[in-house]
């Protein structure tokens, strides 16, 4: 009797190991149901987790979109691409994975993930690819590569980037504002100087403060979010800057670790607050030191390309795509928004709205005088910076506190 009960439960515990196991696993690679389905299939590659509240769930978000407004569709997806998570092998061989689940078309949703992209495109010239943040497909490009599958999309981040330095100059009582950066390329120049400009402009022009009392200091950790062992922690970055009078946190990697610790800090009694990034929830972590979130909405471009790929009309472009002025949190129609937190006073909101309309009027901060952090001119006084201007910034700018490159 007693062995009987014993084989009993060991098969009970084994079946419950592999139920657990399969559930574990589903919500990291793609569905197998995928194969042979009479939908039009599309992969989805993700740096992180789909639902890290930063900028792969808002790629994830933006797949949901496709197959809520594209009849027919159906996603599936791989999500942790990349090193760490997934050491010895590139987002090329894992799109052949999604392949090899009926995907027709694939999101390589990464700038990290643009060799690969562009290798698979290559290789698989009648698979529609689509490279977020990259420039194969930009003709006047550095990098371009005459791909006929092969497009480009990236919403203009640099306008939220110069809302939230413009909410963190608005907010900031000691002048000291942080950015808590990712890895150091083109990109991420770009973004922390348009949290620099936007910053900047409010000081100055709306806050009316002399322009020496304001610092902006960047610091990077070396990836998209925290890897122990490679990456410097952000928690601890966060703590120094906070710890140095820094009062504002601007975030630019994919995580929440600069809004909370400012939410453990100001638990302590000291008067902080952060700016995520990405997503459009982000703020919901902490809510009462957020003073809001520039975030991405891929939906409405993922689904327009999507659409045409599944119509036939499929055709290369590069899209550096702006917010829509006219309603920038609108779903259906905005690249990008910018959602107010519970810390952004009354009185900041609303001259925050003012810098937004200013911005939809045609304010454009990237006008000269600037020079690079070097020294050296950059801008020309009253010159406006061309995309390629924007896109290839080589430093960051004077007045930048951190690093334009990595360390040697």
């Amino acid at each position: 009797m007693k062995s009987n009960r014993l084989k009993t439960i060991v098969a009970v515990l084994v079946i419950t190991t592999l139920l657990l196991t399969a559930c574990a696993t589903e919500v990291s690679e793609p569905e197998a149901a995928a194969e042979g389905s009479e939908n039009f299939v599309f992969g989805l590659l993700m740096v992180g987790a789909y639902n890290d509240k930063g900028w792969s769930q808002a790629n994830y978000d933006g797949g949901l979109y496709i197959e809520e407004n594209v009849p027919g569709t159906e996603m599936v997806y791989i999500d942790k691409v990349n090193t760490s998570d997934r050491p010895g092998t590139t987002p090329a061989q894992l799109a052949e994975e999604l392949l090899a689940k009926g995907a027709q078309a694939i999101i390589f949703s990464s700038d990290d993930m643009k060799d690969s992209a562009r290798e698979f495109a290559a290789a698989h010239p009648d698979i529609v690819v689509i490279q977020t943040s990259g420039d194969g497909a930009w003709e006047d490009g550095k990098d371009f590569q005459d791909l006929p599958n092969l497009s480009n999309v990236m919403g203009r981040m640099e306008f939220g980037k110069e809302i939230a330095g413009c909410a963190a100059a608005l907010s900031s009582t000691t002048g000291k504002i942080a950015y808590l950066g990712p890895l150091i390329n083109e990109e991420t120049r770009r973004l922390a100087a348009s949290a620099y400009l936007g910053a900047q402009y409010c000081w100055e022009n709306v806050a009316e403060k002399d322009p020496a009392d304001l610092q902006f200091e960047v610091k990077w950790i070396g990836f998209w979010f925290n890897i122990p062992g490679v990456t410097s922690d952000p928690t601890q970055v966060a703590d120094d800057f906070i710890n140095r009078d820094f009062d504002v946190v601007i975030s630019g990697i994919d995580t929440t670790e600069a809004l909370t610790e400012a939410k453990k800090f100001s638990d302590e009694g000291s008067t902080v607050f952060a700016i995520p990034y990405d997503f459009e929830g982000a703020c919901a972590a902490a809510d009462d030191v957020c003073l809001g979130v520039p975030y991405f909405n891929w939906g409405p471009s993922y689904a327009a390309v999507i659409a045409a790929t599944k119509d036939g009309n499929f055709e290369p472009s590069w899209e550096f795509v702006a917010p829509d002025w006219t309603d920038i949190n609108n779903k259906d129609t905005s690249a990008v928004g910018f959602v107010k937190g519970a810390a952004l006073t009354e009185e900041n909101s609303a001259k925050l709205d003012d810098f937004i309309a200013a911005l939809a009027g045609g304010l454009d901060l990237w006008t000269g005088p600037l020079n690079l952090q070097d020294g050296s001119a950059f801008l020309a006084d009253g010159e406006v910076a061309t995309d390629l201007q924007v896109w290839y910034l080589p430093q960051l700018l004077e007045g930048m506190v951190g690093l334009s490159t990595p360390a040697e």
